[in-house]
């Protein structure tokens, strides 16, 4: 292993076979528009019937809940970018062997006031919002001055907290949803029980409903990276966050480009905050609104920089002086991590570039022949990962050998300095993973295998912008299973388990199925996870918008 020189250190660090991995892209050319998958589409605020195909297994009881952007413009006015459309709602409930379909728009005050005006007046990730043109000219060049008001378009995911479900996005600000008819119950502010201005999308949860997550929050002095815990159970019906405290701080690296995060990682005794160098210019994002640019401008790659993996006990909020670090890449989502033989096993996945965010503007999506094909082959792919992380590192540890003693594992990490270990990744696919463009939307057996040692996951291949076939991983011999089908473009996987489960993969796969070319073309997918057969699937005549997140409710 020979070492090599970092241009941002004075430190070397190994590097396998001497390289260093390029950003890997699919290339692809004669992609089919999609453009009719990022369009508005109406809201079915009451359940209809779907016309099942096959067999949906009847022991399956409950709710399919997913989360996305369903309308991109208010009059004459559009959202910029994929993550700006108002969020829409969408139940599959699934009984006996039938499948009842619902959707709502969040009665979000954004979706609310852009409704009443018919203009878009809040501004979103990638849209700046216009000042009124009611507003004399003095009154439109003051607004400019103002700070830019958060968001509460919650279009990420559905997340439970206490038992209760609550739709997010990335800032302050949560709504309270009733499940069952999709109905906007209340408007959570995180602020208003600790000092966060933010929290993701995406948190984890003890067996017990303990929640964690992570929110940064922002003062004189710069920005700080803040875990958070929410106990498990309620003090009386009214509450919502109460009891959620800062687990504990880390200080970034630079406190006025703190990096962007989408999620973290949770063993079954660590948070794992992956500080990326997908980078925030605080300066400019406070100023936006005063330069005439939206907030998704702030944000950047700085490829110069290493990532960096801080461990948090999560019992005692203490956080780990020594620092894991690993070439730039970046992660939207993790896959799992566990602990084992004295090591944290993190799975993610990972791109060597971060600068997919700014792809995915409405206008990319919509794009079609040459210029589609463009997009789509500047765009890095995402792979799954497996970083090994040593716990037990003390001065007496050995300086530049590999601390990684786990058999068949070709992930390595070797302490360079007193609290510094450098790690590198081993690849938990085979090269035929790059023919069906990688992979995200992971999904696990969340409720029995999280925080545990694990034998599959689940996610969507991404031959396209959007996840175009569903693929089961094989971690014993790195080999998937495919579901494809040309022009049909699958959501997220969803797992859920057999009432009688044994094995890991005892269950089924759920995901909701778009086509671009046909009209209410739409479909509730069912397979068989060992398998990955298909056993049924559910036909729903409404258009749907491509969504991102969603969560099974189970039914007693």
């Amino acid at each position: 292993m020979a070492p090599v020189k970092l241009d941002n250190s004075d430190e070397t660090v190994p590097v396998e076979n001497g390289k260093t991995k390029v950003c890997i892209t699919s290339k692809q050319k004669g992609l089919e528009t999609i453009a009719p998958l990022v369009r508005s589409v109406e809201e079915t605020p009451e359940p209809i019937s779907t016309e099942v195909h096959g067999t949906i297994p009847s022991w399956i009881n409950g709710n399919l809940l997913r989360n996305g952007p369903g309308k991109f413009e208010f009059g004459n006015t559009h959202f910029n970018h994929w993550f700006d459309g108002m969020a829409m709602l969408h139940k599959f409930k699934i009984e006996e062997g039938q499948v009842t379909y619902m959707s709502r728009f969040l009665r979000s005050d954004v979706y609310k006031k852009n409704s009443e005006r018919d203009r878009i007046v809040i501004s979103e990730f990638g849209t700046l919002a216009m000042p009124d043109p009611c507003k004399n000219f003095f009154q439109r060049f003051l607004s400019r001055f103002e700070m830019i008001e958060p968001t509460d378009n919650a279009s990420v995911s559905f997340v439970q907290y206490k038992g209760d479900y609550y739709v997010s996005t990335e800032t302050n600000f949560m709504h309270r949803v009733n499940p069952e008819n999709l109905e906007t119950l209340e408007k959570v502010d995180w602020s208003k029980f600790i000092a966060v201005n933010g929290a993701t999308a995406h948190p984890h949860s003890d067996p017990d409903g303990t929640t964690y997550n992570m929110g940064n929050s922002y003062g004189s002095k710069g920005a700080l990276y803040n875990i958070i815990r929410v106990p498990p159970e309620k003090k009386d019906a009214t509450d919502t966050l109460q009891g959620a405290k800062v687990l504990c701080s880390i200080v970034p690296a630079d406190k006025s480009h703190p990096s962007y995060y989408h999620s973290f990682a949770m063993s079954e005794n660590y948070v794992v905050f992956i500080e990326q160098p997908i980078k925030m210019d605080l300066l400019k994002i406070v100023t936006c609104k005063l330069r005439g640019k939206a907030l998704s401008e702030g944000i950047y790659w700085d490829p110069k920089l290493q990532t960096v993996f801080h461990l948090v006990d999560k019992r005692t909020g203490e956080v780990s002086s020594v620092k894991y670090h690993t070439k730039a890449i970046s992660v939207f989502h993790q896959i799992n991590a566990f602990e084992e033989g004295g090591f944290l096993i993190l799975d993610m996945c990972c791109a060597d570039d971060g600068q997919a965010i700014n792809n995915y503007l409405i206008q990319n999506l919509r794009k079609s022949g040459d210029a589609l094909d463009e997009v789509y082959n500047t765009v890095c792919r995402a792979f799954p990962r497996r970083f090994v992380l040593p716990l037990n590192v003390t001065q007496e540890t050995p300086i530049d050998q590999n601390l990684n003693t786990r058999p068949s594992s070709e992930a390595t990490c070797v302490k360079i300095s007193k609290d510094k270990v450098f790690c590198q990744h081993e690849d938990l696919h085979g090269d035929d993973l790059q023919e069906y463009g990688g992979l995200e939307f992971p999904q696990i057996n969340y409720g029995k295998y999280n925080t545990k040692s694990y034998c599959y996951f689940y996610g969507c291949g991404f031959r396209h912008l959007v996840g175009d076939s569903l693929l089961k991983m094989d971690l014993k011999d790195k080999t998937f299973k495919v579901w494809y089908q040309k022009g049909f473009y699958p959501s997220e996987p969803a797992f859920v388990p057999s009432p009688d489960a044994v094995e890991e993969d005892d269950g089924v796969i759920l995901s909701v199925v778009l086509t671009p070319s046909q009209d209410k073309g739409s479909f509730l997918l069912v397979l068989d996870a060992k398998t990955f057969e298909e056993l049924g699937r559910a036909n729903v005549p409404v258009n749907m918008a491509y969504g991102f997140h969603g969560t099974f409710n189970a039914c007693a």
